[in-house]
């Protein structure tokens, strides 16, 4: 009898055993989400500058890198399985990081190899490539003589030594901590070069569209939904018999724009349609300020200048600008954002990802002023010899930045500068009403060709280290390389986008590329920021907040640097809520196709 029990009880530990492998029953893939995860963008390329609150919560579900972040901006493994650091030989004095990648898979079912980070890595360090982080890699044996057009590409210190070996050389002893941290940035994850290469639009459609994150876009429908699925190839053996939702629990997640705005989403969300929401709308923030889960985020909404306009030419006329703005009550009225005190936002490290370089610039006081002061912003513009002006304020169509042009709109018109607030978003440039269609996204057109008097920016940091966040100020490390000049044979190199080019700032920037320890590097970085803003190419408005709400049916959200991680996300009840739903799904998904 005893023996009898034994075997039953050792049956139903090994069924149980089996049966928390995976939540799936026969048949079945998963739960269906409909979600709004944040507004609507229209191109995938991790490597594009990022000037909206979406664009990094979406591509984070979509892409990883050699490392991830958690919350708090440190660093983890992502695709990194192992790495070892030599020390230079004698004769070549040569520091090598032989990172040995995890197993994985594209979402079409190839492996991810230390070849995809040599190309995406080489791709943003070409001479005529705009991408702001290329700067992150500038520790990379020869990465700042190749993006300034004197060494080729090939040079470039990152070499598949093995399929799934990446080494990368350094000239000299780097902070591992700091380098691990930078590689978790969107634009630094592997690329693939037959995807790329061979497709002009390859980032705007699903059907080209090759990732290596836990989900990828199964539909891209501008203007309709984005649906994206859960990666059968994520970290999983496909050879054995590993479950569908061993590392990605959910199936689908939908996100629907047609007729959908803020407001409209947050209509969804509270009759149960829709479970989760990423971007609130305006009018209804206040109603879930105690609501809403909300932590710092690392975007700052900025006012960035054309400094080649005659009427912003001068710093004094810039300052004046900044000091009209009442950025508390900005704050107060986007409801989730702090008003800022300085470019780089909370949430942001000093060095070697320790302290926070906000509250330790703010320590010693702010460089900006929270509370407008016109009659001082009057007295710059009369110094400066400006007595008004008229100039357009370029800004996204969302309900958050256009309220915040218009309230610079407003401050601005009582120093007498005629102000227009110039929205833009997108444009179809190719197919016709289906899924083909890709979209030009209007502004970021505009932004990489300068086409701008003044514009409206949420700029995401480019990683969770401070020199980051301001390097690319500073000519060199603007990652926008050089304009080579065919007839003359000459180059130029081109500087931020505002058109700042300071020799003060940029030898700041190179002091604390030179410091010794963390202590001189964080103290050059906190002079810079301060020249910056006393230069002010760039007004900093309010630090974002990332505020989400999500239905009591789901479980398991966690939150990452760059947004939310879904993959252990459990729904209740989800086959009944996707039977509910089957026929609002069915249809959205038809129209899709």
């Amino acid at each position: 009898m005893k023996k009898l029990l034994s075997l039953i009880l050792a049956v139903i530990v090994v069924c149980s055993a089996l049966a928390s492998c995976s939540t799936l029953a026969k048949g079945d893939k998963g739960a269906y989400i409909t979600m709004y995860l944040a507004e609507e963008i229209y191109d995938f390329d991790p490597t594009l500058p990022i000037t909206d609150t979406a664009t990094a919560k979406i591509l984070s579900l979509m892409y990883e890198g050699l490392t991830t972040l958690d919350e708090n901006g440190n660093w983890k493994k992502g695709m990194m399985k192992s790495y070892k650091y030599i020390e230079p030989e004698e004769e070549d004095g040569v520091y090598k990081l032989q990172i040995t990648l995890r197993d994985t898979k594209w979402s079409d079912g190839r492996t991810v190899q230390a070849d995809d980070f040599v190309y995406a890595w080489k791709r943003i360090m070409e001479t005529t490539s705009k991408c702001e982080s290329a700067s992150l890699l500038y520790d990379v044996l020869n990465a700042r003589s190749v993006k300034m057009g004197d060494a080729s590409v090939d040079d470039l210190g990152v070499y598949a030594i093995d399929t799934y070996v990446l080494e990368v050389q350094f000239a000299k002893d780097i902070d591992l901590d700091e380098f691990f941290i930078n590689c978790a940035s969107l634009a630094l994850v592997p690329l693939r070069d037959d995807s790329v290469s061979s497709n002009k639009y390859w980032s705007k459609r699903a059907s080209s569209l090759l990732t290596n994150g836990p989900f990828d876009a199964r539909s891209i429908a501008y203007g309709k939904e984005l649906m994206l699925e859960r990666s059968a190839y994520y970290y999983r053996d496909t050879e054995s018999n590993q479950p569908l939702d061993k590392y990605v629990i959910p199936y689908r997640i939908y996100v629907i724009y047609k007729d959908c705005d803020n407001a409209a989403q947050v209509a969804k969300y509270e009759a149960g349609n829709t479970f989760y929401l990423g971007q609130i709308a305006l009018a209804a923030r206040k109603d879930y300020a105690d609501k809403a889960q909300v932590t710092d985020s690392p975007i700052t909404t900025s006012l960035y200048f054309n400094t080649d306009k005659e009427i912003f030419a001068k710093p004094e006329v810039r300052q004046a600008l900044s000091l009209a703005l009442d950025r508390d009550a900005i704050a107060q009225e986007l409801v989730f954002a702090k008003a800022a005190t300085g470019f780089v936002p909370f949430g942001v490290n000093d060095a070697n990802g320790k302290g926070d370089f906000r509250e330790t610039a703010d320590a010693k006081g702010a460089l900006i002023e929270t509370k407008a002061n016109i009659s001082v912003a009057k007295d710059l513009l009369s110094k400066a010899g400006v007595t008004g002006g008229s100039f357009k304020i370029t800004v996204r169509d969302n309900e958050t930045d256009v309220a915040v042009a218009n309230a610079a709109k407003a401050a601005w018109g009582q120093l007498n500068f005629t102000v227009t607030v110039d929205v833009v978003n997108t444009n179809v440039i190719a197919g016709t009403d289906n899924q083909s269609d890709v979209c030009e996204d209007i502004f970021q057109t505009k932004y990489a060709a300068r086409d701008f008097d003044v514009m409206l920016v949420d700029y995401n940091m480019l990683s969770a280290n401070a020199f980051s966040a301001l390097a690319h100020f500073a000519t060199d490390f603007s990652g926008n390389g050089i304009l080579l000049d065919a007839q003359s044979d000459k180059s130029e190199k081109i500087g931020h986008i505002t058109g700042y080019d300071s020799e003060e700032y940029t030898a700041l920037i190179e002091k604390a590329i030179a410091a010794e320890n963390s202590a001189d590097e964080i103290a050059a970085l906190h002079e810079a920021e301060a020249k910056l803003l006393a230069d002010m190419p760039v007004i900093p408005v309010v630090f974002q907040q990332d505020a989400f709400v999500a239905s009591d049916s789901l479980s398991g959200i966690k939150s990452t640097y760059w947004g939310r991680d879904f993959k252990d996300t459990k729904m209740k009840d989800y086959m009944t809520v996707k039977d509910s739903l089957k026929e609002e799904i069915d249809k959205e998904e038809t129209q899709a196709y």
